[in-house]
């Protein structure tokens, strides 16, 4: 899968600018950047230049810098406009490297070359993506992390540590009748223990990483009035949604993103669930339903004084199984006298809270990020990891299980290698040494164009 073509695109983001850049690769740029900027810059140094356009006419005064292959961001020749960043003078200058034979390029295609041409793996190009989207200081770090290349060596190591280890069985099958000396069932077991446990380490760092990327969805859910719009409001920390003490106020779906300790959650304040003949009030709570089959953890809110009614039970009960739940005791401040925030016991999913006056509500978070598995401790060493690492670690996981069973049998050495060759399998995917094409066209479509 080779590209010769040559590929440009305006590579800063839409809208006005200091600076702009058009970014352009591929091979023999010598007579483009003649045309464009009027000469063939010294590789790896600044020059100022004057572009132009198809015609001849200046465009705009700007640098220029060249890259020749292979020492460039993609492997290829790559050359770099930076001129004024108006919209105008950008389309202007990709116009002109269109008109001299550059095509443009789809998205994420210049992140694709560096990938083809062995610049990063799979991990690192994500990473790139990731960084670029990162929502907090921690989720960069975390993303640099695995652009530095940390989740690709640990990757690397289990694979080579499963190479070793299949290279001894694999040895033992093809010269058994020989007098060589070979690791016992117990060297083995020990052998194949100590990649389970680095393994499993390295799950719970990527699910860490996950979930600083990819955040979680919560629903708020409850009757009206029970306060779900105020609970959202004190947990974003502004007024996001209208309150009002007549029921049913809120008719849609509210959506809100916060932060707590860098972890991204996605609040959803929703309908109240009530019997109702009001058509608009009713198409709010459909939508309610589709926010909860959306959502991992649903908080119930429920007004403290009267507790969980019949009517919030019938809620309950209507909610998915295996939906992670918290029941939140709201207007507390209401009580006389005022409870404790605490829960009685800390194994009960039940706080109590005020979001009028932000009693209970860091217990709320604390609670929420205990129920999701972040560990502040190990967010250092999390490497940023997508859903499909996650699943490859999982089957690397689950093949290593079934070698576990088989790793005392000796007259089936046979199986146990062909589990470690398919857990070793599954972690290549992870870096892209065996991957689909489907799956890498995915992957890159997903960027920004000119990245």
């Amino acid at each position: 899968m080779i590209h010769s073509d040559v590929i440009a695109a305006i590579a800063t983001p839409p809208g006005r600018g200091g600076i702009g850049v058009v970014r352009v690769s591929g091979r023999n740029l010598q007579s483009l950047a003649l045309r464009v900027a009027g000469c063939v810059p010294e590789p790896r140094r600044a020059s100022l230049t004057r572009f132009r356009d198809e015609n001849g006419h200046i465009i705009d005064q700007g640098i220029a810098l060249y890259f020749p292959a292979p020492q460039s961001y993609t492997g290829e020749e790559v050359l770099e406009l930076q001129g004024h960043g108006g919209p105008a003078v950008m389309n202007l200058l990709l116009s002109s490297c269109l008109s001299a034979g550059a095509r443009l390029a789809q998205p994420g295609e210049f992140t694709l070359r560096a990938f083809l041409n062995n610049k990063l793996d799979l991990v690192q190009a994500e990473s790139v993506a990731d960084l670029i989207d990162a929502s907090n200081e921690e989720a960069a770090r975390c993303a640099s992390r695995s652009l530095q290349g940390e989740f690709s060596n640990t990757i690397h190591a289990l694979v080579q540590a499963l190479t070793d280890l299949r290279m001894l069985v694999e040895t033992s099958l093809d010269f058994s009748e020989e007098e060589i000396e070979l690791l016992s069932g117990k060297e083995l077991e020990i052998r194949l223990e100590r990649i389970r446990y680095q393994l499993e380490q390295v799950f719970n760092s990527a699910r860490q990483g996950s979930l600083l990327r990819e955040g979680i969805w919560i629903a708020l859910v409850g009757q009206p009035n029970a306060g779900k719009s105020s609970l959202l409001n004190r947990l974003a920390g502004e007024e996001i949604a209208i309150v009002t003490e007549i029921p049913g106020t809120t008719r849609d779906v509210i959506r809100q993103a916060i932060e707590i300790e860098g972890v991204p959650l996605h609040l959803l304040d929703t309908a109240g669930l009530r019997e109702t003949e009001d058509a608009v009030e009713k198409m709010g709570m459909a939508r309610t339903r589709s926010a909860i089959d959306k959502a991992s953890i649903v908080l119930l809110v429920v007004d403290s004084r009267v507790g969980v009614t019949p009517e919030d039970q019938a809620i309950l009960a209507s909610l998915p199984a295996g939906l992670r739940l918290i029941v939140v005791h709201n207007k507390t401040d209401l009580l006389k006298p005022a409870p404790n925030s605490a829960p009685s016991t800390t194994a009960t999913a039940d706080i109590r809270v005020s979001a009028k006056t932000g009693a209970g509500i860091d217990l709320l978070r604390q609670r929420l990020l205990e129920m999701i598995g972040w560990q502040p401790s190990a967010g250092e060493g999390a490497f940023m990891a997508r859903q499909r690492h996650l699943s490859a670690l999982t089957t690397a996981q689950a093949h290593l299980e079934t070698a576990c069973a088989l790793v005392n049998s000796m007259d089936q050495l046979d199986l146990f290698a062909e589990e470690l060759r398919l857990a070793q399998l599954a972690l290549s995917s992870i870096t892209g040494e065996f991957s689909a094409d489907d799956l890498l066209g995915e992957i890159f479509s997903r960027f920004c164009i000119g990245k």
